[in-house]
């Protein structure tokens, strides 16, 4: 990697590939967001980009590219829980080439920049480096995305969407500058995450290549990705949860409620209710989770990012708990988590909103 990065050279071969989305033809921050070409048919955006065109436009998007051209799209595949979606459209202008995504996630520390069109302005970029990655981000929905990247490159409304670049490993920029060891379709660069807006200062996310390698070629042929789902909300065991529980260590995730039958040992048990501890109501009583098919469970965060990545509905996966003291482990049969419903907050797999100190 260069001691300074050649930002202009990306955009350059980069920004053919971004496009502007616009909701109704309406230029305005509220209307608009990124994507950028994922196939020689489909672009990538975010599902909350596409919702706004599914609630008035019956699906259809209109296209700015970089050459000043114009297409209109239609949302073809979307998924609110991992907030990606696929856009089709046909005749893509002969330079907006398909951008490769990661096939893992980017270390920190690394130089990214953000692109799309922040603020109704088209073909922006913002620089920056990875900040941090395997986060889980809340939602406004109730849930959160787990395996996330931060990154401090400024992100704004309207940058939803677009691609977070890196340059590739093993490969050269323009000045001869070697950048790394290359990627596997000769490209100088690679997409390392899906831009979200910004959630504060020096502080915007970005879905990762991780979870996006495992979504959107399922969008592209079914238009829709089935969910794993655990039936249970958790809490991270940290020393506070586990003092309130008499755990010996703080390790795995405590199960405050499940679904099903507490009598039954097929089903994990929630917690009975809260302690005052210290101030605080902690759930206690719960079934302790602390593996799933072997691979420890350390936080929440795991056992989603195992859920998308390693499973499918129906499976059945072995669960290592820990119950009243003793260590147990359940098979349990995996089932498909239902479709968004937008006024239900109930956050089921996906951690619990309960303040812990």
């Amino acid at each position: 990697m260069p001691t300074h990065p050649d930002f202009e050279a990306l955009y350059r071969d980069v920004i053919p590939s971004v496009v502007s989305v616009y909701v109704g033809g309406r230029r305005r921050p509220g209307g608009a967001g990124s994507a950028f070409v994922y196939d020689d048919r489909h672009l990538v955006t975010n599902e909350h980009v596409s919702r706004l065109a599914d609630a008035e436009d019956a699906g259809r998007v209109e296209l700015r590219f970089a050459d000043g051209s114009w297409r209109v799209g239609e949302v073809v595949g979307a998924d609110a829980y991992t907030d990606l979606a696929v856009v089709a459209v046909d005749d893509l202008p002969g330079d907006a080439a398909a951008l490769p995504l990661a096939t893992e996630n980017p270390a920190p520390g690394r130089s990214v920049a953000a692109l799309g069109n922040p603020l109704g302005l088209d073909g922006s970029i913002s620089a920056g480096i990875v900040s941090g990655a395997n986060r889980s981000l809340p939602t406004s929905n109730g849930f959160a995305i787990p395996d996330v990247v931060q990154t401090d490159a400024p992100i704004n409304p309207g940058n939803s969407g677009g691609p977070l670049v890196g340059f590739a490993a093993g490969k050269l920029d323009t000045d001869g500058d070697d950048v790394g060891d290359g990627d596997a379709t000769g490209s100088a660069y690679e997409v390392v995450g899906v831009n979200r807006a910004k959630q504060g200062d020096n502080i915007g996310f970005a879905v990762s290549p991780v979870i996006a390698n495992r979504i959107l070629p399922v969008l592209v042929a079914d238009g829709h990705y089935r969910h794993s789902y655990l039936r249970a909300r958790t809490l991270d065991v940290t020393p506070t949860v586990a003092e309130a529980n008499d755990l010996d260590a703080p390790h795995g995730v405590l199960v405050v409620d499940a679904a099903g039958s507490d009598g039954d040992e097929g089903f994990l048990h929630g917690c009975r209710g809260t302690a005052d501890y210290r101030g605080t109501e902690i759930p206690v009583g719960g079934d302790v989770l602390v593996a799933i098919e072997g691979n420890p469970v350390r936080t929440h965060e795991e056992l989603m990012r195992y859920l998308i990545t390693e499973t499918r509905p129906g499976e059945p996966v072995a669960v290592g708990i820990v119950r009243e003291g003793d260590p147990l482990t359940l098979v349990v049969e995996l089932d498909e988590r239902p479709a968004v419903d937008r006024d239900d907050r109930t956050d089921r797999d996906g951690g619990s909103r309960i303040p812990v100190e």
